[in-house]
């Protein structure tokens, strides 16, 4: 039987299971082989299960950019400047069921699901033929479980490749990317696996409390000394965009697990340098021991012998990514949508870290 057209009823294939919650998840489609290629003649289409936020939007416009066929699925709560050519559907992931036939009838040749965070919403991906793209995290990795004191011993080796050892515990069992990537994986999925990203549009303010102490004339900024020499892995965020797009358009990623990373894994302390010196500050560094430091500031939770350098080799040689936007001007970018976009919140406690100051 011929696939459903767009704007025609949708018949299923004889004998195929309609759409439900059972097993691992709901349904999927008879045929759980990837499609890879788009059909002769039309530009591949393209299905986004979220995408209007942070580093989505940069995905899309690339991917739209490149001429394919774009759709995205979204409750509509963000409706980012994306091509006029761009198709939206709206809805709700957690009712995504509803909304499966109008969006199979659209024939996708790639679907990426850029919201997976358990193992059952990876059955939004296996209910159709297409080919898969997941977005993940760096935090599968047991370093991960090491640094958080969740899986004790020696530090894992970095940098990390996408065959080091992943954690065995869950953190939080509503984000298991473990597994996200397990389902994933049986799929013949593209995984890949994003670093800690900053930029216009990032919820967890990464670089806002620097930006603020340097904004407002502090002659020092405290560091946990551990935590100074810490190196951790980083993207700005339409460069990670950019992986998502590269992995989305090029059928050579199918089945492969990427990280997706700057190539250069800053220490805490150096990265503090590296925002000071965009936004003009040149203050000190004062380094010091837990003990010694306010609540806030101390980072003596976590094992910090464990540094989080990633590999990122594989998806440069395989789909010859790079970074799009110099490094200067992403923290440009950043500290600006920071300054504009201030949290609700903040840990900065200046009284506090003036008495500290005062006892050195």
């Amino acid at each position: 039987m011929a696939r459903a057209k767009r704007g025609c009823v949708i018949v299923r294939r004889q004998g195929e299971t309609p759409w439900q919650g059972r097993g691992r998840g709901l349904a999927p489609r008879p045929s759980h082989q990837p499609r890879v290629r788009g059909f002769p003649g039309r530009p591949l289409r393209v299905l986004f299960v979220g995408g209007t936020r942070f580093v989505g939007p940069h995905a899309v416009r690339e991917v739209a950019a490149a001429g394919r066929d774009v759709t995205v699925f979204h409750r509509g709560e963000h409706e980012p400047d994306l091509p006029a050519g761009v198709r939206h559907v709206h809805g709700d992931v957690a009712n995504f069921e509803a909304h499966v036939d109008e969006l199979r009838a659209l024939e996708p040749d790639v679907v990426v699901d850029m919201i997976a965070f358990t193992g059952a919403d990876v059955a939004r991906v296996r209910a159709f033929e297409s080919r898969a793209v997941v977005v993940s995290s760096g935090d599968v990795y047991r370093a991960f479980g090491r640094l958080h004191r969740t899986e004790p011993g020696d530090p894992d080796p970095v940098p990390l490749t996408e065959d080091s050892p992943l954690r065995a515990k869950v953190i939080d069992p509503a984000y298991d990317k473990t597994a996200v990537e397990e389902e994933a994986r049986e799929l013949g999925a593209t995984i890949l696996r994003f670093p800690a990203v900053h930029g216009p549009g990032d919820s967890q303010h990464r670089l806002y409390e620097y930006v603020k102490r340097m904004d407002d004339g502090r002659p020092a900024i405290l560091l946990d000394e551990a935590s100074a020499r810490w190196r951790w892995v980083r993207g700005y965020c339409e460069d990670v965009g950019h992986a998502v797009a590269l992995a989305t358009i090029d059928e050579r990623a199918a089945g492969h697990t990427y990280n997706v990373a700057e190539p250069v894994a800053y220490a805490e302390a150096e990265w503090v340098r590296l925002i000071a010196g965009v936004v003009g500050w040149e203050g000190e560094l004062v380094a010091l021991p837990s003990s010694k430091l306010p609540e806030p500031l101390r980072s003596d939770a976590y094992d910090l012998r464990q540094d989080f350098v990633v590999d990122s080799t594989r998806i440069r040689d395989e789909l010859g990514y790079a970074e799009v936007v110099p490094q200067r001007e992403a923290l440009r970018r950043t500290i600006e949508w920071e300054r504009a976009n201030p949290p609700e919140k903040t840990r900065i406690d200046y009284a506090a870290e003036d008495a500290v100051l005062a006892q050195r």
